[in-house]
């Protein structure tokens, strides 16, 4: 069967190589002059590095078993982490019973329903009963209306911006549960990343695919996934159409419809009803560290970021590497704004942090920006998403907002792109049951 799979991030590359290795002739069309999408590499100074933060979590199984399949999975590492809250100025450490019992800003009788709620929350298995509940809602009925007003909401409202108030529970939860089980103890949280990055993973994914007789297509958009009498006869580029048996699309859902016209006028509502955030993602280089922890949350009324990722507290990357993303709908007026204004309101606020950080400390900068990074999760989310497999017979679509409620992570990446890789044999009821749940 000749299959094209559109796009070369995880999903779509791991789609590709599970279809090769099933004796299908692949070629993967991918927009950008690199593989990967999300978890591409640029060069920073000689520093290979992810252009969006990545890191792995104990939980996370379809990771480990396709870097075992790949010859790579001694390529994991894994490191104790910690967490950090800056708030009213001053910088606590959070994520362990004893730092929650000693942070300042809550009463008791919050703090210990706070971490009844995160205790629970990581042994809970299911997600099903949070599905049309608000993460108010739930935090408010288990936490008290101060722990969400004080902690919550203001993450909240800088990632979701008008939405804030009516995301989905179930998507928190996810987070909540995938964090609290990578762990060695109660009292500490560890986590990991792929040695050389997630490059190691995306070129050994790539190699194999072409190792097993597929073509990997880079710098080459798609216009249009053409349809005919109900069937993806191909895909079309600049260069030409690609004959098709079958095709996989991962490109994110606010494109398909224009790439896919062949498509019935109630399937492209679907994906059109889906609404994303975007994102500007700064990277900096400096000269010593912001704080000892991997991850600080911000909540200060006058910051327009709601934390900052120290990198280099999780790999070992020489000079400190913090990531810095600013969430936002591609209409707010800072989306507009230069790398460079953006930059120095980043490292303005880096320096709130740790004062002690000076502009001898700052190194390089890189921003990256990705239009549709985040899908807007309501309560009542996973029957808004369309089904996998297409009205078109032979076509599949999927984009990370169909990992929903999990997280955008590589690992459901990879385990979406198998499950769409062993439908093209019709005989995955994995992907039939899930299939048919989203469609209700």
């Amino acid at each position: 069967m000749r299959v094209v799979v559109v796009g070369a991030g995880a999903m779509g590359l791991a789609a590709a190589y599970h279809a090769a290795k099933a004796g299908h002739a692949v070629t993967v069309v991918e927009a950008g002059t690199e593989a990967g999408g999300m978890a591409a590499h640029f060069d920073f100074g000689g520093l290979s590095l992810e252009r969006y933060y990545h890191f792995v979590c104990r939980p996370d199984a379809p990771t480990f078993a396709l870097m075992d399949e790949l010859g790579i999975g001694d390529r994991m590492v894994w490191r104790p982490t910690t967490m950090g809250y800056f708030i009213d100025g001053a910088l606590h450490k959070w994520g362990d019973p004893v730092s929650l019992l000693r942070f300042p800003k809550l009463d008791l009788a919050s703090k210990l329903r706070y971490g009844a709620l995160m205790f629970l929350s990581a042994k809970r298995p299911r997600w099903d009963a949070l599905e049309r509940v608000s993460a108010r809602d739930w935090i408010t009925r288990w936490c008290g209306r101060a722990v969400y007003e004080k902690l919550w909401r203001p993450l909240f409202a800088l990632k979701f911006y008008e939405h804030a108030d009516d995301v989905s529970a179930a998507w928190i939860w996810t987070r909540i549960h995938r964090l609290g089980n990578s762990r060695r103890s109660l009292m500490q949280e560890e986590l990991g990343h792929i040695a050389g990055g997630t490059e190691t993973l995306v070129t050994a994914l790539v190699e194999k695919i072409r190792a097993l007789g597929g073509t990997v297509r880079l710098g080459e958009p798609v216009d249009e996934v053409v349809v005919e009498r109900g069937r993806a006869t191909g895909v079309r580029t600049a260069a030409g159409t690609i004959p098709a048996d079958a095709v996989i699309s991962t490109v994110p859902t606010p494109l398909v419809s224009r790439m896919i016209p062949g498509l019935p006028a109630e399937a492209k509502a679907r994906y059109d009803a889906i609404q994303n955030i975007g994102v500007a993602c700064l990277v900096f280089k400096l000269k010593r560290s912001v704080t000892p922890h991997f991850w600080v949350n911000i909540v200060e009324p006058d910051i327009p970021i709601p934390g900052i990722i120290e990198f280099s507290n999780l790999r070992d990357t020489g000079d400190t590497i913090v990531y810095v993303p600013y969430y936002m709908p591609v209409t707010n007026p800072r989306w507009s704004w230069s790398d460079e204004a953006l930059a120095d309101e980043a490292f303005a606020a880096i320096r709130r942090v740790n004062p002690a950080l000076t502009d001898a400390d700052r190194i390089a900068v890189h921003v990256a920006r990705l239009r549709y990074a985040q899908p807007i999760c309501p309560p009542g989310f996973a029957d808004m998403i369309p089904p996998v497999q297409t009205p078109v017979s032979n076509l599949q679509v999927a984009d990370t907002c169909f990992y929903y409620p999990e997280d955008r992570g590589i690992s459901e990446s990879v385990r979406y792109g198998k499950m769409m890789a062993d439908a093209l044999g019709y005989n995955v009821p994995e992907l039939k049951s899930e299939i048919a749940a989203r469609a209700g």
